[in-house]
């Protein structure tokens, strides 16, 4: 018997903070008509509502996507078509997901995703330095002088990534 492989596309909804590049939140579907829902409350915790939702003018934005955008009271933005400049903060962010971590694993299931995203987006705001953040991360941190000891390797996303910092010996 041979074994087969099934394909599934699977879909990243991710809602990105403008002033530090943070991610405020994401979702892995394999259903993107059944967007919509994800808008509703992405952070009920801190209470955070986009005030504009920019999005291109793919089809699986229909009513059961805009229908919750407008409850929740977010103004939409769209695209022109063919136009990625419009939105250069999240095109960008896609590429950095794909270049630094999608095309170097393999994803099994939504589960899978989920949880390689979770691990890549701490990495990214807490550890990667971004040039228009004048070198500094989203979350921002101090400078460790090298009175503090040695510097160490922390290994992130897996072993993919790393982060260097100075510890006590």
């Amino acid at each position: 018997m041979v074994p087969t492989l099934t394909f599934r596309l699977l879909f990243v909804f991710v809602v990105l903070s403008y002033q530090r590049r943070r991610v405020i939140h994401f979702n892995v579907t394999a259903h993107p008509i059944r967007s919509g829902r994800h808008v509703k409350s992405p952070r009920p915790s801190l209470g955070i509502v986009p005030r504009y939702l920019l999005h291109d003018r793919d089809s699986i934005y229909g009513n059961s996507f805009r229908q919750p955008v407008r409850e929740v009271g977010s103004n939409e933005v769209l695209t022109a078509p063919r136009s990625p400049w419009q939105s250069p903060f999240v095109e960008r962010r896609i590429g950095s997901i794909r270049r630094e971590c999608l095309d170097h694993v393999i994803v099994f299931n939504e589960a899978s995703l989920r949880q390689t995203l979770k691990s890549y987006f701490r990495y990214y705001e807490s550890s990667r330095t971004h040039l228009s953040l004048a070198k500094d991360t989203p979350e921002e941190r101090a400078v460790q002088p090298p009175a503090l000891g040695p510097v160490i390797v922390l290994p992130e996303v897996g072993g993919l990534h790393h982060r260097y910092e100075r510890r006590a010996a």
